[in-house]
């Protein structure tokens, strides 16, 4: 992007969901947003995969402006796929005749399931094994993403003594700070950093918001959504019920973040907060529940590259007619209703 491109383009916050294999979804969207010529991130925070992407692009971006961050992101989404052959965990015969892609049939998968409940990482992998970890290390310059003068990054993990959530900002990025943001308990040894130990920061925020109020100047936050927020009826098999938790936890501090954004804005429009102490968040979101819901929380696990391009398409093709439709509005409006998405209830207050 040229020095005047640049400077006319419109400023926007990415706030990135974890979410596993899904993140792909997310590779798709930065994907287009990163071709745009009428865009410049100014900041992304990011989750789990979130932080993955995050950390991807800045190295990318410093390497060869937004394309580079494109062949980045590619690269990197193509060696997580080509290190999952080697997983045990794989999609049953059936499921691939069938095209599922969600591993809940897989003798594998079931068995570190299983397995997963009864035992902990610390038993299970005690010399603390993580080939991600090797691949983020491999794929990423961590000296370049700290250097990176084109975007900030704020990455979150949960602390595990405190209960409360650490943000990692880019200039001390490190790859151990990017795996504790996808540090999932159950599955891994908690990171340790600086002798405090991390979890998953999806517990307490998936993906924080906070950052972008103070060390931004673009109003404009964009939430790229991988958990789904609601589900009609309740689960039944055991499975199903974990895998709402899970989804209702992961996605309980984004919408305790959506009230918080939308009392502050109710009292910035009748005039009862000082609009110079108090900034004004325009709340977007691009999302696909309809066809990420489908797929199951095993399909997390899946690295096929087929079913990574699968999401990618989806993640691609969402961003766009989002930007077809809501580009006019970056900047002068929200495009979410916030009270509708954490309360979906008549707003008694104003009445």
């Amino acid at each position: 992007m040229s020095a005047k491109a640049k400077a006319a383009a419109r400023a926007i916050n990415l706030a990135l969901q974890g979410g596993g294999a899904h993140g792909a979804f997310t590779w798709g969207v930065l994907d287009r947003v990163l071709e745009d010529d009428r865009l410049h991130i100014e900041a992304i925070s990011g989750t789990s995969a979130g932080a993955m992407n995050a950390a991807v692009v800045a190295d990318g971006l410093m390497r060869g402006g937004g394309e580079g961050a494109r062949q980045c992101l590619r690269r990197f989404w193509k060696a997580v796929s080509d290190a999952g052959r080697a997983s045990p965990i794989q999609r049953s015969p059936i499921d691939v005749f069938m095209g599922n892609w969600s591993l809940e049939t897989s003798p594998s998968y079931l068995f570190f399931d299983l397995l997963g409940r009864l035992t902990s990482p610390y038993e299970l992998n005690p010399l603390n094994l993580n080939p991600l970890q090797s691949l983020l290390e491999e794929f990423v310059d961590f000296d370049r993403v700290r250097s990176c003068d084109k975007m900030k990054i704020f990455v979150s993990a949960t602390n595990v003594e405190t209960g409360r959530v650490k943000v990692f900002d880019r200039r001390e990025l490190t790859a151990d700070m990017v795996m504790a943001s996808a540090c999932l308990p159950f599955l891994f040894q908690a990171v340790e950093i600086d002798g405090v130990p991390y979890w998953d920061g999806g517990y307490m925020g998936n993906p924080v918001l906070f950052p972008f109020f103070s060390h931004c100047n673009s109003d404009d936050v964009v939430i790229v959504q991988l958990n789904p927020i609601t589900r009609k009826g309740a689960p039944k098999s055991a499975r199903e019920i974990l895998n709402r938790v899970n989804e209702i936890t992961f996605n309980s501090s984004l919408l305790r973040d959506f009230r918080a954004i939308h009392f502050v804005t109710r009292l910035l429009d009748d005039g009862k907060l000082d609009p110079d102490a108090y900034k004004k968040v325009l709340i977007h979101r691009i999302e696909a529940e309809d066809e990420i819901k489908p797929l199951g929380a095993s399909s997390k696990l899946n690295a096929e590259w087929a079913f990574l391009e699968h999401l990618f398409e989806i993640g691609y093709r969402r961003a766009d007619a989002w930007l077809a439709e809501n580009f006019e509005h970056l900047g002068e409006k929200a495009t979410v209703d916030l009270h509708a998405m954490y309360q979906g209830e008549p707003d008694h207050a104003r009445q």
